[in-house]
């Protein structure tokens, strides 16, 4: 079935806001990353490492965001407008609950976490004061998931993007002044950039409020009625989404070990090329989020074929835009990679073809993105948890460490290794999505 200029309208009229919002955090991480990457190597490789952990435990909170978005979009598609927002409300609470004891325990053990995950003194110190400054906003992080879910799920995703492109526009002036010392603020260094990034997610979180007391109080925003009553759908929801993405960057953490005992210089680029590499995922993940909203009012509607149609027509856009962003990057690689890697034209050289092979799979990578987020959006979560966990943990990571710790492979072999993962993951997720169970899913 072609894919017609109505429903393809449809589409980018919900996606491109997220993309919008989420192509301003990776360029926001890039301009972090350009930023630290002027305090040199091991500044750049202990913060990329100490981000990843922060994702880890951070993550643990993602699936609020999944839980509110399959309830509010369910809600929409049965016309019950007024309990739109009910989800969130319980998601609020369980983002208090959980993201204050994540922060005091993230930024007590932030010096250990860091020494479990590499031994060089000079990537570790850096990296633990970064940590220690980015889980003070751990609660603040949850509640915009919650919220960032509902507007999705409302069809008001523009929400999202104004929100993230002011707190963005915060964080670049806050790393310009936390991490060199200007506007009469202390030159902190590394732990600057933690601290704009977690006074930008605050800043965040108030707006979102504000946002809500306007427009959500209609669909029961701060209403105490029904709120405790679904919260068991919210943690039902969310359990697996959380889980999936905790595996999912735990894995990412492994990756980095594994990329750290291959050397430095192949961790500084592996940082650097996680950040090019997002560049091409993330408008697969707004599309996927995009198409969660459409799949879940379908089937809200009750008409699973409509919500098969839909997402197939989020594949076909994904394809293009992952497919042509990917190749922009494979096309240019020393490139793009000298803006990030500064005066070090041997880490610039081992990454060249790595970002080349990177680069090409895109358009086979963006079918699994968008699948990976449309079934997590309709509470399918449990079966990409599955996918994810065999893939990555079972496969991916141990062929990597036998590759390239026991027989010393390079940064190419690490990043062919992440290719066949990445590919395979697209196939796992297209047979999931032939099948018929995830539009059984309750919400």
């Amino acid at each position: 079935m072609a894919l017609t200029a109505p429903r393809r309208r449809r589409i980018l009229s919900l996606a491109l806001p997220i993309m919008g919002g989420m192509a301003s955090q990776n360029v926001l991480n890039l301009v972090d990353t350009a930023f630290v990457g002027r305090l040199g190597q091991a500044s750049l490789a202990g913060v990329g490492m100490a981000g990843f952990a922060n994702w880890l435990l951070i993550s643990l909170l993602l699936g609020l965001g999944a839980g509110v978005q399959a309830t509010a979009a369910r809600r929409k598609g049965e016309g019950a407008l007024s309990e739109t927002a009910v989800g969130l409300n319980a998601a609020l609470l369980l983002a208090a609950g959980l993201g204050i004891p994540v922060a005091v325990l993230g930024v007590v053990f932030a010096p250990d976490i860091l020494a479990v995950l590499n031994d060089d003194p000079a990537v570790r110190v850096p990296g633990a004061a970064y940590l220690g400054a980015r889980f003070v906003a751990a609660p603040f992080a949850a509640a915009n998931f919650a919220f960032r879910g509902y507007w999705n799920g409302t069809d008001r995703s523009k929400n999202y993007m104004m929100t993230l492109m002011i707190m963005h526009l915060f964080n670049v002036v806050l790393d310009w002044a936390l991490i060199f010392g200007h506007l009469g603020l202390p030159e902190l260094g590394v732990a600057g950039a933690g601290w704009a990034t977690s006074i930008s997610l605050m800043i965040g979180t108030a707006l979102y409020f504000g946002l809500g007391w306007l427009q959500a109080r209609p669909g029961g925003f701060l209403r105490a009625r029904g709120t405790l009553a679904v919260m068991p759908t919210i943690v039902r929801l969310a359990v697996p989404a959380s889980v999936q993405q905790f595996a999912f960057s735990a894995g990412f953490v492994a990756f980095f070990v594994i990329a750290g005992k291959v050397g430095t210089d192949a961790l500084a680029a592996s940082n650097v090329l996680v950040n090019l590499m997002l560049l091409c995922v993330l408008p697969g993940v707004g599309l996927g989020i995009s198409g969660a909203t459409l799949v879940g009012q379908a089937l809200g509607r009750g008409e699973p074929r409509d919500a098969r149609a839909w997402g197939n027509d989020v594949i076909k856009v994904g394809m293009v835009l992952m497919g042509g962003i990917g190749g922009i990057l494979a096309l240019g690689a020393s490139t793009w990679l000298g803006i990030f890697i500064d005066d070090d034209p041997a880490t610039i050289a081992i990454a060249v073809t790595p970002l080349v092979i990177l680069g090409l799979g895109q358009v086979v990578d963006s079918v699994g993105v968008v699948l990976t987020q449309t079934l997590i959006g309709i509470g399918d979560a449990i079966a990409i948890l599955r996918i994810s966990l065999i893939g990555q943990w079972l496969v991916f990571l141990p062929a990597a460490w036998w590759l390239c710790v026991v027989h010393d492979g390079g940064l190419l072999t690490l990043w062919a290794a992440m290719v066949v993962w990445r590919l395979g993951t697209a196939l796992a997720c297209v047979l999931r999505w032939r099948g018929a169970a995830w539009q059984r899913t309750a919400a």
